[in-house]
């Protein structure tokens, strides 16, 4: 027994000695080697310290004295130490190489898990005690853990949906690093040979620059392209018309979105971020334009066509322009045909680029302006004849010319001519003669009959001018007689029997009379 724990002794000092010259704490060896030497003097240890543990156990049962070995007891704390620093130094070199292999496409997926296992790598290099950190494994697996630390928020930048080809083709040409991103086996090992960590911000700035060209992308589809695709345009009634002829219901929706959409793209133009949209971005901006001119375009002949349609389509205007209806009847046909076929396309866009449309609009609005031009003049004319047509809006004086041919139909639109007359009376057998004239006075009605009864016959300003011309003679005449009644008659009788503006005439009269 004596023998084998001198043996030990010995062997023990020995080991020492060769692990202090040969062992993982050498200074200057590489890692990889202080690890291989490491695991070869942990066997080594594990043999002695089982026979120590033989042998003091034999030493009890022999009441030996218990032999120390001090020796043994440094070294088992040396390799304990270095344990700590090699197996997290192991872990993290397995665990990246097992990284190495993971495809690119499964990234995404691993990156959260990659990333908390890296931190809690760095967490446990921390705790490592002080006097490891010379170590240059230590040194190697704090810059590794560091490094990657640094590294995968790049690969999560890269990894994302946002980044497209020609942002993989910067950073080839950044870092000068062949990276095969679009080979089915691209995986990490692979983006890990290019220096990513060198060229750091110029990865990040491509980064958030892809995020921010996938909004302008997504904003310019899904906001712009996208809406234009289903927009339709409504094709109303008009009046008398049996097929939709008319922009309606939505149109004002539709200018108003076009008008947003080309503010819209101004400022997706603006941006440095829209280099690689700008081209179509240019596109829609000129497609928006185009058809917001076509739109434009198209509002102001309808504004024309519907002032002029029931002008020239029907009443007696028609007929006293007889070229100028002429020509409505042709733009009218053209306008019909296009808005059937707009009513058939509906879409906006088709509908607005459509070469009949465009073509055809300009034509249209020249011909509708030579006709309400030619109109104009006309209704100049009518008012030279009959200035009180001054008192009218054109509307009004369109129905009423419309309509002269047949002076009942005149009634309702005295009062607009002639600030005193409500109505008048035609007579009973010639119902074309006016005899009396009339007027609201509160809750009464006056009438005045005219000397010589007007015939309504021939153009409606001839025959009014007449009509004025006969009021104005009767009403000079009534005013005479009163003025010679009301020194004659009793004031009550007189007042009664005359219009009470006439009343009044006469009663200044009475008044200067009996008090100059």
């Amino acid at each position: 027994m004596i023998e084998k724990v001198n043996f030990l002794v010995d062997d023990v000092t020995t080991f020492r000695a060769d692990f202090v010259e040969n062992g993982p704490g050498v200074p200057g060896i590489e890692p990889k080697v202080a690890l291989y030497r490491l695991k070869m003097f942990q066997e080594e240890f594990l043999i002695r310290d089982r026979k120590y543990h033989s042998y003091h156990g034999g030493e009890i049962l022999f009441g030996l004295p218990n032999q120390q070995y001090p020796e043994l007891v440094e070294t088992k704390r040396e390799i304990e130490l270095f344990d700590k620093l090699y197996s997290l130094y192991s872990k993290v070199k397995d665990t990246l190489a097992k990284w190495k292999d993971i495809k690119w496409s499964e990234i995404v997926e691993e990156i959260k898990n990659m990333t908390e296992t890296i931190e809690q790598f760095s967490k446990d290099c921390t705790k490592l005690p002080g006097q490891l950190k010379q170590w240059a494994a230590y040194k190697e697996l704090k810059q590794e853990i560091d490094d990657m630390i640094e590294i995968l928020p790049l690969v999560e930048g890269l990894a994302k949906d946002s980044i497209r080809n020609r942002h993989w083709d910067e950073i080839i040409e950044i870092t000068k690093e062949d990276i095969p991103y679009q080979e089915e086996s691209f995986n990490f090992d692979q983006l890990m040979q290019a220096p990513l960590l060198k060229f750091k911000d110029d990865v990040e700035d491509i980064s958030e620059r892809a995020d921010k060209e996938l909004k302008l992308e997504k904003s310019l589809h899904n906001d712009v392209i996208l809406y234009w695709e289903d927009a339709e345009l409504e094709i109303n009634m008009w009046k008398g018309i049996d097929s939709p002829c008319i922009l309606g219901g939505n149109i004002q929706d539709i200018i108003e979105k076009l008008e947003e959409h080309m503010m819209l793209l101004n400022q997706f133009n603006a941006v440095r971020h829209v280099k690689p949209f700008k081209p179509l971005v240019i596109e829609k901006m000129t497609l928006i334009s185009d058809v917001s001119d076509t739109v434009e375009r198209w509002l102001k002949v309808q504004t024309l066509w519907t002032n002029l349609v029931s002008v020239f389509m029907s009443g007696d205007i028609a007929k006293q322009m007889p070229t100028e209806s002429k020509m409505f009847r042709k733009i009218h046909s053209q306008w019909l045909k296009i808005m059937e076929r707009a009513h058939e396309g509906k879409n906006v866009i088709k509908v607005c680029t459509n070469d009949l449309l465009r073509n055809s609009l300009g034509g249209l609005q020249d011909g509708l302006e030579i006709c309400q031009k030619k109109l104009e003049n006309y209704l100049d004319a009518k008012k030279m004849i009959f200035p009180r047509f001054y008192f009218c809006s054109n509307d009004d004086l369109l129905k009423i010319l419309s309509v002269g041919s047949d002076p009942n139909m005149v009634q309702d639109d005295f009062e607009k001519l002639f600030a005193a007359i409500n109505r008048v009376r035609f007579d009973d057998t010639d119902r074309r003669l006016i005899v009396d004239i009339f007027q609201i006075m509160g809750k009464f009605e006056e009438c005045l009959t005219l000397q010589e009864g007007v015939h309504a016959e021939g153009n409606i300003e001839e025959w009014l001018v007449k009509l004025q011309n006969e009021m104005q003679r009767s009403v000079r005449a009534v005013a005479q007689r009163g003025c010679q009644d009301c020194f004659s008659m009793a004031l009550k009788d007189f007042c009664g029997a005359y219009q009470s503006q006439i009343s009044i005439l006469s009663s200044l009269l009475l008044f200067s009379k009996y008090f100059p």
